[in-house]
Protein backbone atom coordinates (compact mmCIF):
# COMPACT_ATOMS: atom_id res chain seq x y z
CA UNK A 1 0.00 0.00 0.00
CA UNK A 2 1.50 2.95 -0.32
CA UNK A 3 0.80 6.50 1.58
CA UNK A 4 1.44 9.65 1.50
CA UNK A 5 4.17 11.57 3.98
CA UNK A 6 5.15 15.16 4.09
CA UNK A 7 8.40 15.42 5.60
CA UNK A 8 9.34 18.84 6.94
CA UNK A 9 12.44 19.16 9.12
CA UNK A 10 15.14 19.71 6.85
CA UNK A 11 18.10 17.66 8.81
CA UNK A 12 15.91 14.35 8.64
CA UNK A 13 18.11 11.96 6.77
CA UNK A 14 19.97 15.01 5.58
CA UNK A 15 23.64 13.32 6.43
CA UNK A 16 22.28 9.97 6.41
CA UNK A 17 19.61 8.85 3.90
CA UNK A 18 18.52 5.52 6.02
CA UNK A 19 15.14 7.11 7.68
CA UNK A 20 14.40 8.23 4.04
CA UNK A 21 14.71 4.98 2.75
CA UNK A 22 13.08 2.97 5.31
CA UNK A 23 9.71 5.40 4.42
CA UNK A 24 10.40 4.71 0.75
CA UNK A 25 11.05 0.93 0.88
CA UNK A 26 7.69 0.97 2.80
CA UNK A 27 5.98 2.16 0.16
CA UNK A 28 5.64 6.20 1.44
CA UNK A 29 5.76 8.83 -1.65
CA UNK A 30 7.71 11.83 0.41
CA UNK A 31 7.50 14.99 0.35
CA UNK A 32 10.07 17.40 1.67
CA UNK A 33 9.74 21.01 2.81
CA UNK A 34 12.15 22.93 0.01
CA UNK A 35 12.52 25.97 2.65
CA UNK A 36 15.49 26.50 4.44
CA UNK A 37 13.62 27.00 7.85
CA UNK A 38 10.51 25.84 9.43
CA UNK A 39 6.81 26.09 7.59
CA UNK A 40 4.38 28.90 8.48
CA UNK A 41 0.76 27.76 9.32
CA UNK A 42 -0.35 28.56 5.94
CA UNK A 43 2.30 27.67 4.15
CA UNK A 44 2.18 23.70 5.85
CA UNK A 45 -1.99 24.15 5.32
CA UNK A 46 -0.83 24.54 1.72
CA UNK A 47 1.41 21.24 1.18
CA UNK A 48 -0.72 19.06 4.10
CA UNK A 49 -3.53 18.28 1.47
CA UNK A 50 -2.86 15.11 0.28
CA UNK A 51 -0.75 13.69 3.29
CA UNK A 52 -1.52 10.54 5.38
CA UNK A 53 1.32 10.96 7.60
CA UNK A 54 2.96 13.99 8.63
CA UNK A 55 6.47 13.96 10.27
CA UNK A 56 6.89 17.18 12.01
CA UNK A 57 9.66 18.95 13.52
CA UNK A 58 8.85 22.48 15.29
CA UNK A 59 6.61 23.75 12.33
CA UNK A 60 2.83 24.68 13.76
CA UNK A 61 0.48 21.87 13.59
CA UNK A 62 -2.66 23.70 14.41
CA UNK A 63 -6.62 22.70 14.27
CA UNK A 64 -6.35 24.74 10.90
CA UNK A 65 -3.61 22.30 9.61
CA UNK A 66 -5.39 19.74 10.70
CA UNK A 67 -8.66 20.31 8.83
CA UNK A 68 -6.78 21.12 5.95
CA UNK A 69 -5.49 17.24 6.11
CA UNK A 70 -9.09 15.03 5.67
CA UNK A 71 -6.33 11.87 5.29
CA UNK A 72 -3.78 12.43 7.74
CA UNK A 73 -3.71 9.33 10.52
CA UNK A 74 -0.81 10.18 12.53
CA UNK A 75 1.43 13.01 13.48
CA UNK A 76 4.97 12.20 14.00
CA UNK A 77 7.40 14.70 16.36
CA UNK A 78 11.07 14.31 15.23
CA UNK A 79 12.15 15.21 18.58
CA UNK A 80 10.45 15.17 22.22
CA UNK A 81 8.76 19.02 22.30
CA UNK A 82 5.03 18.66 21.49
CA UNK A 83 3.86 22.14 22.29
CA UNK A 84 3.95 22.65 18.51
CA UNK A 85 1.20 20.40 18.44
CA UNK A 86 -2.68 21.09 19.16
CA UNK A 87 -2.71 17.49 20.78
CA UNK A 88 -6.85 18.26 22.16
CA UNK A 89 -7.37 18.86 18.25
CA UNK A 90 -5.53 16.26 17.00
CA UNK A 91 -7.05 13.28 19.89
CA UNK A 92 -10.59 15.01 18.82
CA UNK A 93 -9.82 13.72 15.04
CA UNK A 94 -8.31 10.55 15.81
CA UNK A 95 -4.88 11.53 14.49
CA UNK A 96 -2.28 9.33 16.11
CA UNK A 97 0.65 12.04 18.00
CA UNK A 98 3.77 10.19 18.15
CA UNK A 99 7.56 11.40 19.56
CA UNK A 100 10.54 10.49 19.76
CA UNK A 101 11.81 10.84 23.47
CA UNK A 102 15.42 9.82 24.76
CA UNK A 103 16.53 9.60 20.85
CA UNK A 104 18.90 12.99 21.13
CA UNK A 105 19.08 12.91 24.88
CA UNK A 106 22.76 12.65 25.09
CA UNK A 107 23.40 14.89 22.08
CA UNK A 108 21.24 17.68 24.29
CA UNK A 109 23.33 16.73 27.59
CA UNK A 110 26.44 16.89 25.89
CA UNK A 111 25.42 20.57 24.34
CA UNK A 112 24.44 21.72 27.57
CA UNK A 113 27.55 21.17 29.50
CA UNK A 114 29.50 22.71 26.54
CA UNK A 115 27.34 26.08 27.08
CA UNK A 116 28.17 25.78 30.67
CA UNK A 117 31.81 25.74 30.10
CA UNK A 118 31.29 28.11 27.70
CA UNK A 119 29.49 30.70 29.60
CA UNK A 120 31.04 29.85 32.61
CA UNK A 121 34.88 30.43 31.05
CA UNK A 122 33.66 33.02 28.72
CA UNK A 123 35.19 30.80 25.92
CA UNK A 124 33.40 32.68 22.98
CA UNK A 125 34.42 36.14 24.40
CA UNK A 126 38.09 35.03 24.25
CA UNK A 127 37.59 33.32 21.04
CA UNK A 128 36.07 36.56 19.66
CA UNK A 129 38.93 38.73 21.04
CA UNK A 130 42.01 36.53 20.13
CA UNK A 131 40.10 36.60 16.47
CA UNK A 132 40.53 40.89 16.64
CA UNK A 133 44.05 40.46 17.60
CA UNK A 134 43.52 40.98 21.25
CA UNK A 135 45.36 39.11 24.11
CA UNK A 136 43.58 39.95 26.82
CA UNK A 137 42.60 37.88 30.57
CA UNK A 138 38.72 36.79 30.85
CA UNK A 139 38.15 36.00 34.31
CA UNK A 140 35.56 33.03 34.47
CA UNK A 141 33.69 30.89 37.22
CA UNK A 142 34.85 27.37 38.39
CA UNK A 143 32.50 24.53 37.00
CA UNK A 144 34.34 21.50 38.76
CA UNK A 145 33.14 20.64 42.14
CA UNK A 146 30.65 23.37 42.44
CA UNK A 147 26.55 22.89 42.66
CA UNK A 148 24.49 21.82 39.51
CA UNK A 149 20.97 22.84 39.54
CA UNK A 150 18.71 20.46 37.00
CA UNK A 151 15.28 21.91 36.91
CA UNK A 152 13.31 19.12 35.27
CA UNK A 153 14.71 14.61 35.75
CA UNK A 154 13.89 13.23 32.68
CA UNK A 155 15.85 11.56 30.58
CA UNK A 156 17.71 14.70 29.35
CA UNK A 157 18.05 15.93 32.74
CA UNK A 158 19.35 12.51 34.13
CA UNK A 159 21.68 12.29 31.40
CA UNK A 160 23.18 16.17 32.15
CA UNK A 161 23.50 14.42 35.99
CA UNK A 162 25.30 11.53 35.10
CA UNK A 163 28.19 14.33 33.25
CA UNK A 164 27.95 16.61 36.76
CA UNK A 165 29.76 13.19 38.25
CA UNK A 166 33.00 13.36 36.20
CA UNK A 167 32.60 17.14 37.20
CA UNK A 168 32.65 16.16 40.81
CA UNK A 169 29.78 18.30 41.48
CA UNK A 170 26.96 18.27 44.20
CA UNK A 171 23.50 17.83 42.36
CA UNK A 172 20.42 19.40 43.38
CA UNK A 173 16.81 18.85 41.08
CA UNK A 174 13.76 19.94 40.93
CA UNK A 175 10.78 18.62 39.24
CA UNK A 176 6.57 18.09 39.29
CA UNK A 177 6.92 14.28 39.70
CA UNK A 178 10.12 12.89 41.98
CA UNK A 179 11.92 10.17 41.45
CA UNK A 180 13.36 9.60 44.92
CA UNK A 181 14.70 6.17 43.84
CA UNK A 182 16.08 7.49 40.58
CA UNK A 183 17.79 10.60 42.67
CA UNK A 184 19.34 8.26 45.61
CA UNK A 185 21.14 6.12 43.63
CA UNK A 186 22.55 8.93 41.75
CA UNK A 187 23.63 10.97 44.32
CA UNK A 188 20.72 13.60 43.41
CA UNK A 189 18.92 15.93 45.73
CA UNK A 190 15.45 16.94 45.02
CA UNK A 191 14.29 20.36 46.59
CA UNK A 192 11.60 23.15 45.44
CA UNK A 193 12.76 25.41 43.19
CA UNK A 194 13.65 28.50 44.89
CA UNK A 195 16.31 26.68 47.11
CA UNK A 196 17.65 25.50 44.01
CA UNK A 197 18.13 28.41 42.32
CA UNK A 198 19.52 30.68 45.66
CA UNK A 199 22.12 27.13 46.03
CA UNK A 200 23.43 26.38 42.65
CA UNK A 201 26.21 27.60 40.88
CA UNK A 202 24.96 26.81 37.23
CA UNK A 203 21.25 25.91 36.55
CA UNK A 204 20.19 24.00 33.67
CA UNK A 205 17.04 23.40 32.57
CA UNK A 206 15.26 20.67 30.92
CA UNK A 207 11.84 20.90 31.04
CA UNK A 208 8.60 20.80 28.93
CA UNK A 209 7.28 24.39 27.54
CA UNK A 210 3.35 23.89 29.30
CA UNK A 211 1.02 26.94 30.58
CA UNK A 212 2.22 26.36 33.88
CA UNK A 213 6.09 26.23 33.15
CA UNK A 214 6.14 29.56 30.65
CA UNK A 215 8.03 32.17 32.05
CA UNK A 216 8.56 29.71 35.42
CA UNK A 217 12.36 31.51 35.42
CA UNK A 218 11.10 35.17 35.67
CA UNK A 219 12.49 37.86 37.34
CA UNK A 220 11.59 36.83 40.99
CA UNK A 221 13.21 33.51 40.47
CA UNK A 222 16.51 35.14 38.63
CA UNK A 223 17.24 37.22 41.61
CA UNK A 224 17.53 34.28 44.02
CA UNK A 225 20.49 33.45 42.13
CA UNK A 226 24.00 33.98 42.97
CA UNK A 227 26.07 37.13 41.55
CA UNK A 228 28.76 34.24 39.99
CA UNK A 229 25.64 32.01 38.48
CA UNK A 230 25.16 30.64 35.14
CA UNK A 231 21.63 29.91 34.05
CA UNK A 232 21.72 27.55 30.21
CA UNK A 233 18.24 26.96 28.69
CA UNK A 234 18.51 23.74 25.93
CA UNK A 235 15.19 22.78 26.19
CA UNK A 236 12.11 25.17 25.07
CA UNK A 237 12.01 28.81 24.78
CA UNK A 238 9.34 30.78 26.89
CA UNK A 239 10.45 28.57 30.15
CA UNK A 240 12.97 31.17 30.69
CA UNK A 241 11.34 35.06 30.61
CA UNK A 242 13.98 36.78 28.29
CA UNK A 243 13.29 40.68 29.03
CA UNK A 244 13.49 39.73 33.32
CA UNK A 245 17.07 36.99 31.49
CA UNK A 246 18.54 40.47 30.23
CA UNK A 247 17.38 42.46 32.69
CA UNK A 248 19.51 40.09 34.90
CA UNK A 249 22.65 39.81 33.00
CA UNK A 250 22.98 43.73 32.27
CA UNK A 251 22.63 44.38 35.87
CA UNK A 252 25.06 41.44 36.99
CA UNK A 253 22.32 39.55 39.03
CA UNK A 254 23.81 36.74 37.67
CA UNK A 255 27.38 35.97 35.71
CA UNK A 256 26.30 34.17 32.28
CA UNK A 257 23.96 32.35 30.66
CA UNK A 258 23.71 30.58 27.41
CA UNK A 259 20.56 29.44 25.28
CA UNK A 260 19.78 26.74 22.52
CA UNK A 261 16.16 27.69 22.20
CA UNK A 262 14.28 31.35 22.40
CA UNK A 263 10.59 32.56 22.34
CA UNK A 264 10.97 33.57 18.84
CA UNK A 265 12.79 31.16 16.73
CA UNK A 266 15.05 32.41 14.33
CA UNK A 267 15.57 34.70 17.38
CA UNK A 268 14.75 38.35 16.95
CA UNK A 269 15.42 39.77 20.35
CA UNK A 270 18.10 42.35 19.61
CA UNK A 271 18.40 42.79 22.86
CA UNK A 272 19.20 39.42 23.37
CA UNK A 273 21.97 39.42 20.68
CA UNK A 274 23.54 42.28 22.21
CA UNK A 275 24.41 40.85 25.40
CA UNK A 276 28.32 40.29 25.96
CA UNK A 277 27.49 37.30 29.01
CA UNK A 278 25.06 35.59 27.12
CA UNK A 279 26.18 32.60 24.86
CA UNK A 280 23.81 31.85 22.00
CA UNK A 281 23.63 28.62 19.22
CA UNK A 282 20.80 28.19 17.21
CA UNK A 283 18.79 25.40 18.44
CA UNK A 284 21.39 22.87 18.04
CA UNK A 285 21.49 20.59 20.97
CA UNK A 286 20.11 17.71 18.97
CA UNK A 287 22.30 17.79 16.19
CA UNK A 288 24.70 15.42 16.44
CA UNK A 289 24.67 12.73 13.42
CA UNK A 290 24.01 10.18 15.45
CA UNK A 291 21.20 11.57 17.36
CA UNK A 292 19.78 12.82 14.29
CA UNK A 293 19.59 9.53 12.18
CA UNK A 294 18.49 7.69 15.57
CA UNK A 295 15.87 10.36 15.65
CA UNK A 296 14.74 10.34 12.07
CA UNK A 297 14.36 6.55 12.41
CA UNK A 298 12.53 6.31 15.29
CA UNK A 299 9.92 9.08 13.86
CA UNK A 300 9.81 6.98 10.78
CA UNK A 301 9.23 3.94 12.80
CA UNK A 302 6.48 5.52 14.63
CA UNK A 303 5.09 6.77 11.35
CA UNK A 304 4.80 3.74 9.84
CA UNK A 305 3.12 1.99 12.59
CA UNK A 306 0.33 3.75 12.38
CA UNK A 307 -0.38 4.18 8.90
CA UNK A 308 -0.36 -0.24 8.69
CA UNK A 309 -3.31 0.07 11.71
CA UNK A 310 -0.63 -1.11 14.50
CA UNK A 311 0.04 1.01 18.09
CA UNK A 312 3.31 2.42 18.58
CA UNK A 313 5.54 2.13 21.29
CA UNK A 314 3.87 3.23 24.25
CA UNK A 315 6.87 4.98 25.61
CA UNK A 316 6.67 7.08 21.43
CA UNK A 317 2.93 7.14 22.21
CA UNK A 318 1.91 10.95 23.05
CA UNK A 319 -2.37 10.90 23.09
CA UNK A 320 -3.24 7.19 23.81
CA UNK A 321 -6.76 8.40 24.62
CA UNK A 322 -7.11 8.48 20.80
CA UNK A 323 -7.32 4.65 20.63
CA UNK A 324 -10.40 4.57 22.62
Amino acid sequence: MEYNVLVTPRSFAQWDRQPLDYLEQAGCRVERNPRRRPYTEEELIAAIGEADGLLVGIDPVTEKVMAAAPRLKVISKYGAGVDNIDLEAATRRGIVVTYTPGANSEAVADLTFGLMLAAGRLIVNAHCSVREGNWDRFLGVDLYGRTLGIVGTGKIGRAVARRARGFDMKVLAFTRNPDYEWAKSCGVTYTDLDNLLRESDFVSVHMALTPQTRNLINAQKLALMKPTSVIVNTARGGIIDEEALADALEKGIIFGAALDVYTEEPVKNERLLKLDRLVTTPHIAAYSRGALNQMGMEAADNLLRVLRQEKPEPANLVNPEVFS
